[in-house]
């Protein structure tokens, strides 16, 4: 499946990353995206989708000195199937044989 903005725009996708030590010392950095119940347009493709953030609240999720995540849950909900659309694709798509 295809999934886009019919707009065409950029998905910014809520996530999480962190840096640690491993026991031997290595850094190890490790990353995640958020994901949320689905909205219409994606219920019959799967049962979870990534937490998409409008542009405007791209940078508020972003930034460092906000620490309170009662305030950031406001965002962790499905995108508005109204913008979005969804096509199947082919198959070949997944293969590293085409180009």
């Amino acid at each position: 499946m295809r999934i886009k903005l019919k707009n065409s725009a950029p998905i910014g996708m809520a996530g999480l990353w962190e840096s640690w030590r491993s026991a031997e010392g290595r850094a190890i950095y490790t990353c995640l995206v958020i994901t949320t119940a689905t909205n219409e347009l994606m219920s019959d493709i799967h049962d979870r989708m990534p937490v998409i953030l409008k542009p405007e609240d791209e940078k508020v999720w972003l930034d460092p000195s906000i620490k309170d995540t009662h305030f950031l849950q406001q965002y962790l909900k499905p995108y508005d199937p109204k913008q979005m659309e969804a096509f199947e694709v082919s198959a070949d798509i997944n293969s590293p044989n085409n180009n």
